[in-house]
């Protein structure tokens, strides 16, 4: 590589000067002119007011990339981007994979209608999904967790039907959500006391929890204070939009069900899974959905089950169903729960709390058992779309030890790594992997202040890798969702949940299993490397364009050929974009494309031209 004069590395630095002070200034006035509606504009443009002086430094700012030579000249004529339409208003709340007339064309049984039915290319819907009239940016967090403004999720129906359990109440242009549940109408935090007074989860050992069946999610909005993150999940059902006021709360949540198909979910991730009346027949199948918790589940995790058919003896009359029933009922799940060796640890008033043993290989009662069968699958992470089976799954040979109480276990050599089960990653790449994602979101940071404000709540990383850059912006104010892609070459899924992250398994090909805009910031690195030839990078940008919240911000690393193609994309889906060196200098041939949305509602226009 030829030397740079120190003519040229001056001019190269003051560009990257003016580029980074730029696109400061850029992201403070995104941030003023943020429709919250809520004042929350106003303390953003009062930050702009005493940052002017920094802003006014550089006039007539150039946000352009400097390659060295290394892009060859674009024809403009090419280079002109398509331009794509809006969606018709009907699309505001599409779900492309779960769809409701698609649904209805497949079997009831085991709820298979609610799976992911994703449509075919020629289905593909080719345009932008409109926000509704009145969209506003959610609430911050933590006033999010009890207030949703009602524009965003226009739907009155929970509020009738579950009026009494205090799932949801409206309250002039917001819906309020006191924390209530089915079993839980007192509320969550009186709810979690009482699981509490069984599990630890105060000391950081219970960190990864999953809840079957979340309604809209409060049981793990209130676990968030206690340092515990859920993974909630809801199928799109007659409970009209509860994952999307889930997410529109701050809580992690998609849609699913836990139906014919296992769960995008590893082996051995979840400290704790819960189920609230969440209507799952448990003993049904051969006790395949409790197989399938207890395959995610972690050796020494726990199982909560509440309501029906628990302590029946004492509560048969109120719940208005046959004791004999209920009795049955319960019994199948204790038959199974002892073929997996769980230990039951409490059951009071409607509450059973199960252990699953730490080594379950010495469990005599499963030795003894001549019908207990154990899978053949030799990857109890290869999940996509494969059929749930009637099994249960082997601990793994080699644990590679315990895990740490978190926030220790956050940079702990995860399990996995420190086993040799993951391959091509040892400890010392893992540790390299975390001092390289701290330095990039050093200067993402630097590039756009308001990444640790508070103003991105809901964050997904495209393609995650080892969680390393969820676990570099770590922090109270938010949450990521760590996707692992199906055609990634190492599955490092559980490593992420490992570190006390969460995540999922995921093909970019298709939809993701969430509403329209639900998701503040979206992390994309080497995504469009990873997908070339793959499927259509169109298609993935509109899915991007769907899940983002109007004046969502998303940030692209790729090589720099990549991104420009991605940039004369997103040219015409009202996004305003620009492009950045890497931090190392602009002869690095890996840039960032940072991307946020314009915006604009149905039959209304977009707040900035293009």
């Amino acid at each position: 590589m030829a030397k740079t004069s120190s003519a040229d590395g001056r001019t190269r630095s003051s560009v990257q000067i003016v580029i980074v002070v730029g696109l400061c200034c850029f992201f403070y006035i995104l941030g003023a002119w943020q429709r919250s509606g809520f004042g929350k504009g106003d303390s953003i443009a009062l930050e702009i007011t005493k940052t002017n002086a920094e802003c006014d430094i550089v006039p007539n700012l150039s946000f352009d990339s400097h390659h060295g030579g290394e892009v060859g000249e674009i024809d403009e004529a090419e280079s002109k981007p398509k331009a794509f339409k809006p969606c018709a208003a009907r699309y505001t709340d599409y779900t492309p994979c779960q769809h409701q007339k698609r649904a209805m064309t497949f079997p009831r049984e085991n709820m298979i209608y609610r799976e992911r039915h994703c449509p075919t290319e020629e289905e593909k819907l080719k345009c932008m999904i409109p926000a509704p009239k009145g969209y506003v940016t959610p609430f911050p967090w933590p006033k999010s967790r009890d207030y949703v403004p009602f524009a965003n999720a226009p739907y009155k129906s929970l509020t009738v039907e579950k009026a009494i359990q205090n799932w949801i109440q409206y309250e002039g242009n917001v819906f309020k959500f006191p924390g209530g549940g089915t079993q839980f109408p007192q509320g969550a935090d009186k709810y979690i006391n009482q699981i509490a007074s069984v599990i630890p989860i105060t000391n950081g050992t219970v960190r990864t929890a999953l809840d079957t069946g979340c309604g809209v999610a409060s049981w793990g909005a209130y676990l968030w204070s206690r340092n515990v993150i859920a993974m909630s999940f809801a199928p799109r059902d007659n409970h009209e939009a509860q994952v999307q006021f889930a997410l529109e709360r701050g809580v992690p949540a998609v849609i699913g069900v836990l139906g014919s198909i296992k769960l995008p979910y590893p082996s051995r991730a979840f400290d704790m899974a819960h189920c609230s009346r969440c209507l799952i027949p448990w003993g049904a199948n051969n006790g395949i959905y409790m197989m399938e918790v207890d395959r995610v589940l972690r050796p020494g995790g726990y199982w909560v089950l509440s309501g029906p058919p628990i302590n029946w003896k004492v509560n048969y009359k109120a719940w208005q169903r046959p004791k004999e029933d209920l009795e049955k009922e319960q019994s199948k799940i204790e038959e199974i729960a002892k073929k997996l060796c769980w230990v039951k640890r409490s059951e009071k008033a409607e509450i059973a709390i199960w252990q699953k043993v730490v080594d379950s290989e010495s469990c005599q009662r499963r030795q003894d058992d001549d019908s207990v069968e154990f899978c053949k699958s030799s990857d109890a992470d290869d999940v996509w779309y494969k059929k749930m089976e009637a099994c249960i799954t082997p601990s793994p040979e080699v644990s590679g030890g315990n895990l740490k109480p978190f926030p220790s276990r956050l940079y702990a050599i995860p399990p996995r790594i420190a086993s040799g089960s993951v391959p091509g990653v040892s400890s010392e790449t893992y540790q390299d992997d975390n001092k390289m994602w701290k330095k990039h979101v050093n200067a993402y940071k630097k590039t756009n202040r308001l990444l640790d404000s508070g103003r991105y709540r809901n964050i997904m990383d495209m393609n995650a890798g080892l969680g390393s850059f969820a676990a570099a912006i770590h922090s109270s104010k938010l949450w990521v969702m760590n996707v692992v892609p199906t055609i990634a070459e190492t599955n490092t899924l559980g490593v992420i949940y490992e570190r006390g992250l969460i995540g999922i398994y995921h093909d970019w090909c298709e939809a993701f299993s969430t509403y329209p805009r639900t998701y503040d910031l979206i992390h994309a690195p080497g995504l469009f490397s990873l997908y070339k030839d793959k499927c259509n990078a169109e298609d993935i940008l509109l899915e991007m364009d769907r899940i983002l919240r109007p004046e969502g911000a998303v940030i692209f690393r790729d090589e720099v050929d990549v991104l420009i193609k991605v940039k004369k994309i997103v040219g015409g889906m009202r996004w305003d974009t620009k492009m950045v060196d890497h931090e190392d200098g602009p002869l690095v041939p890996e840039k960032v494309l940072i991307a946020v949305k314009q915006y604009w509602v149905i039959g209304g226009n977009s707040t900035s031209t293009q």
